[in-house]
């Protein structure tokens, strides 16, 4: 089985930062696609960021110049960098991944982690 362990979230005042983390673990033969997702208070999940394996990144434009998404791909972990955090950036943050468990595997399969919440308040 696989799992993805968030960490890095809590309470922030407007304009601060936090850093969150998600290492994945169990069957992993290779990981594609790692990203961020997150759901606002009474709204539906909406993507924040995503990082290919070779590093290539997209970025929703509410977030854009504010976030950056990085992954290790010896540790297996995503990160996302939130710098100059709103009130609206207030959710609970889901890390995603692609992950093909096995070399004999045909296709990848889509791992969530638990969340983590972000709350931006004075």
């Amino acid at each position: 089985q696989v799992q993805l362990v968030e960490s890095g979230g809590g309470l922030v005042q407007p304009g601060g930062s936090l850093r969150l983390s998600c290492a994945a673990s169990g069957s992993i033969f290779s990981i594609n696609t790692m990203g961020w997702y997150r759901q606002p208070p009474g709204k539906q999940r909406e993507l924040v960021a995503t990082v290919t394996s070779g590093g290539s990144t997209t970025y929703a434009d509410c977030v854009k110049g504010r976030f950056t998404i990085s992954r290790d791909n010896t540790k297996n972990t995503v990160y996302l960098q939130m710098n100059t955090l709103k009130p609206e950036d207030t959710a609970v943050y889901y890390c995603n991944a692609r992950i093909r468990p096995s070399m004999w595997s045909t296709r990848d399969y889509t791992y969530w982690g638990q969340g983590t919440q972000v709350t931006v308040s004075i």
